[in-house]
């Protein structure tokens, strides 16, 4: 027998470590190549990008069946890693950004085959949401991005200005800073949590099942 818990409400669902028995050792593999690929090519500071530590959380995740993360991750990549996608077929579609972000991928001075990697990003959202079928989201969730987003913003202020990572310099629309590092932050963070953590909160509170810890079967996948 296998797979998520019982308990009283049936949109509560139980986890352990265990939860994922094949897929976390996919995660394993995956992390084993992409991290030492990204690192040697864009080097570590390119890991403060929240969308890059989204794939090291979902990974430990997965690893340790914590449905906190894994709700965490899914609130910080959802809407991102789709818009990312919508980027890239707008380029190859029509040979212009839709909203940009993407140029590195035709970028030649990076290996190809490193740019691929990257493609995560278009079945990050789908492995997200399958393992929240499973765990059931954690509406701590937004709380936890929240604090993590606010800590890399803070870390991408030492981060040369020209890369803007986070936008932590530079706003994504009018490409300005708001005022003294202090201020501008916060208005970054108000950014991401108004307009994609909380939507994306809500979304997913109404349509998975309710997270809970505690003993589980275990599905072997």
């Amino acid at each position: 027998m296998s797979g998520v818990g019982v308990t009283s409400d049936p949109r509560t669902l139980l986890t352990t470590s265990a939860t994922f028995p094949w897929t976390r050792w996919a995660a394993a593999v995956w992390l084993a190549v992409w991290l030492p690929a990204y690192a040697a090519v864009w080097g570590w500071a390119n890991f403060l990008h929240l969308c890059d530590i989204a794939v090291v959380l979902t990974c430990v995740g997965l690893w340790r069946g914590s449905s906190l993360l894994l709700s965490s991750q899914a609130v910080a990549s959802i809407v991102v890693d789709l818009v990312w996608t919508i980027d890239v077929a707008w380029r190859l579609l029509f040979g212009k950004h839709f909203v940009g972000g993407t140029e590195y991928m035709w970028d030649a001075r990076f290996p190809l085959w490193v740019r691929l990697l990257s493609v995560f990003h278009v079945f990050w959202p789908v492995l997200l949401l399958w393992a929240l079928r499973r765990v059931g989201y954690d509406r701590r969730g937004w709380v936890l991005q929240s604090v993590i987003a606010a800590a890399l913003l803070v870390l991408a202020r030492f981060v040369a200005p020209a890369l803007n990572i986070n936008f932590a310099y530079r706003d994504p629309l009018f490409r300005r800073a708001w005022g003294p590092a202090p201020v501008h932050l916060a208005v970054i963070l108000l950014g991401l949590v108004t307009v994609i953590y909380w939507p994306t909160h809500l979304a997913l509170a109404r349509l998975l099942p309710r997270a809970a810890s505690g003993k589980t079967w275990h599905r072997r996948l």
